[in-house]
């Protein structure tokens, strides 16, 4: 009979206080999404009030007496506070939107679909994982293609936001544990592989197919499957068709609708000198300050100290708001104001010219860690010259051309993309062509990864691209 005891052990976990949740929160949502939180906030937290509806920052004065016994760093708070709110009274001047204008915004934000960032987030954050692991979780998750692939190589991206490799290796296998199945694969066979895993496929005749033959299953070559495999071709037959029946595409199902509304978060416009400016976008969306009264009721010595207490927590909540907030918006404005600097040659020829960045490039200048670049950007959209853009799209590894310039991945998949969009129907191009025509134009890549490129682009092989 098993013997039956308790023991105590010693172990290191880091977890997240409530504020410092909301604070990562609010960086990771995007415009809409704000515009909830901020909502949220005002019917939540009573101290809040909305700029739009009073009077203006000008009247506010550091002047109220504050019991310091019960409040004792309420006047270095409090004037912080008032910074604080100047810095976004400032940055919201302007045309004033009426109420029915941020009406539309809010239910806009209602009504749009989940998108797959946003699915996985909501799982990751109901997984009991490690409040390291969540995070390193989301940081890859805002890495995701829109068909639910990485971006880059685990390698590479675990580089760019200076996260240890081991790390966002096991956030990485908590992502590929989610729904949909297959999600979070660097290419095509790893996401089947993994979907047949799930389904209890592993190391059946259908995984060793898809791992050792998917290039001949694309082309239909049965024969060589079958003699390769040493099995008879009714078997062939049958495995395929459950790999057919798998998902090539986990995240495709979230696009399938779209997002009916997407408000960009920054947006970049020629200033009419021959440069380029940057500004954020979100003037409907609440402004934010402590209601005056309830200062004088926590600085009046004779209020009583239950509600007191109540008050100044309540405070103290609505300023790390303020500022989580007014943080968010300074390091996406800065975020794009850096994108101008270094993505010159892109807002003035296209896409096709995005350079290579990191997101370190850009933590450096900041001064953040590159992981706060991960999250700011995720889920966010430029207004650019050359229309909307996912700002991560602005954050890849690229390869040099043969004339010594740079060209980020983003570039090679629009230049591939132009090649298989002109290419004659009734002769599509394989990859190997389409690798040599690359070359041609000076950029150097491998079969491989033109096929792992054309996947990402959701683009299917020559054969059934075939039109006759």
């Amino acid at each position: 009979m098993a013997n039956v005891g308790l023991s105590q052990s010693l172990s290191q976990s880091q977890t997240l206080a409530p504020q410092m949740r909301q604070s990562l929160e609010i960086l990771q949502a995007n415009t809409l999404e704000l515009g909830q939180l901020i909502t949220q906030a005002l019917e939540t937290n009573p101290v809040l009030e909305d700029l739009i509806d009073h009077e203006s920052l000008d009247e506010i004065t550091d002047t109220e007496a504050v019991d310091t016994d019960d409040f004792d760093d309420w006047q270095e708070s409090y004037d912080d506070d008032v910074r604080e709110l100047s810095i976004i009274e400032r940055r919201n001047q302007g045309t004033d939107h009426d109420d029915a204008e941020r009406r539309e915004h809010f239910y806009n934000s209602i009504v749009a679909p989940l998108t797959l960032q946003e699915h996985l987030a909501e799982q990751i954050r109901e997984s009991g994982a490690t409040e390291q692991r969540q995070a390193d979780a989301i940081v890859v998750v805002g890495n995701l293609t829109d068909h639910g692939f990485l971006d880059s190589s685990i390698e590479d991206l675990s580089r760019g936001v200076q996260i240890p490799l081991k790390r966002l290796e096991k956030g990485l296998t908590l992502v590929q544990t989610l729904d949909p199945s297959g999600v979070g694969a660097e290419d095509l066979r790893e996401c089947l592989l993994m979907q047949l895993w799930r389904l209890g496929l592993a190391g059946s005749l259908e995984a060793r197919i898809v791992d050792q033959h998917l290039a001949e299953l694309g082309k239909n070559h049965y024969p060589q499957i079958t003699k390769a495999l040493h099995v008879h071709i009714d078997q062939i037959t049958e495995a395929v068709e459950h790999i057919r029946a798998l998902d090539p595409s986990p995240g495709s199902r979230f696009l399938s609708g779209g997002n009916p509304y997407v408000q960009p978060d920054s947006r970049i416009f020629n200033d009419g000198d021959g440069g380029w400016n940057a500004e954020l976008t979100g003037n409907y969306l609440p402004r934010l300050r402590i209601n005056d009264q309830y200062k004088d009721i926590l600085s009046n010595s004779a209020g009583d100290k239950k509600t007191r207490n109540y008050l100044r927590n309540q405070i103290r909540d609505g300023r790390m708001i303020i500022r989580a907030v007014d943080q968010r918006q300074e390091t996406i404005l800065a975020i794009t104001r850096e994108i101008i600097d270094r993505q010159g040659p892109f807002l003035k020829n296209g896409t096709r010219f995005l350079q290579p960045l990191t997101m370190n490039d850009i933590a450096e200048v900041i001064g953040v860690h590159p992981t706060t670049i991960s999250r700011a950007v995720a889920g966010k959209y430029i207004d650019t010259p050359h229309g909307m853009m996912e700002m991560r799209k602005f954050f890849a590894t690229g390869y040099q051309t043969s004339d010594g310039s740079d060209i980020s991945n983003e570039g090679v998949r629009e230049s591939l993309q132009d090649l298989i969009e002109n290419e004659d129907s009734s002769k599509p191009l394989s990859d190997f062509k389409l690798g040599k025509m690359l070359i041609e134009q000076g950029i150097t890549v491998a079969r491989r990864t033109v096929a792992k490129y054309r996947e990402q682009l959701g683009i299917l092989p020559s054969h059934l691209r075939k039109k006759y």
